[in-house]
């Protein structure tokens, strides 16, 4: 497959939002139905993820978006925001060029966060060398690094690259960032 990586454009808004809803399918059924809602992203919710300072990348073959994938800065680390291929371009290597290409751009640790039950990301991530935290690991990066609820903190796992030692250095990542955020919580 011929892919062209690039990062995405506000001409691209309408068909990113399509790929992330149509992919976003693979969770209902597997996520808890009160935290699931359609669409699964609406345009608002897109602008706002781009106003946070989500940078979307995108994969185009013949010419087409097929698939998504968001990067993130937060303090020390970079983390995985919203990784979505078209249901028809799945399993054709788009991820895996998605993934390869933003780890490439940073030397930073990235963490993605992702529902418990959706095991095809998480071995999705795991193949690319990211590694599931444990719980304690994963409720303080989740209430650090993202904006979720207590119901989706409650279902969903962190994966680091590179891996986490233990729960000790989630703990210091935290530090970390406490000391060098002058707007923390």
């Amino acid at each position: 497959m011929n892919n062209t990586l690039r990062r995405c454009g506000d001409e691209q808004r309408s068909r990113m939002l399509v790929i992330i809803n149509a992919a976003a399918e693979a969770y209902r059924g597997a996520i808890p139905a009160d935290c699931w809602h359609d669409p699964y992203m609406s345009a608002d919710e897109l602008d706002a993820e781009i106003r946070a300072g989500v940078e979307f990348w995108g994969c185009e073959a013949e010419g087409v978006l097929v698939g998504v994938m968001g990067t993130q800065a937060m303090g020390e680390v970079d983390l995985i925001r919203h990784a979505y291929v078209d249901p028809a371009w799945q399993r054709g290597g788009v991820g895996t060029a998605l993934i390869v290409h933003l780890r490439a751009l940073s030397a930073r640790r990235m963490l993605v966060g992702t529902w418990a039950a959706a095991s095809w990301a998480v071995r999705f991530y795991e193949r690319h060398g990211f590694r599931l935290l444990e719980p304690q690991c994963t409720r303080a990066l989740l209430a650090r690094y993202w904006r979720i609820g207590e119901r989706q903190t409650e279902t969903s796992v962190v994966l680091a690259n590179p891996p986490l030692e233990s729960p000790r250095d989630a703990i210091a990542v935290d530090r970390q960032r406490a000391l060098t955020d002058p707007f923390r919580r």
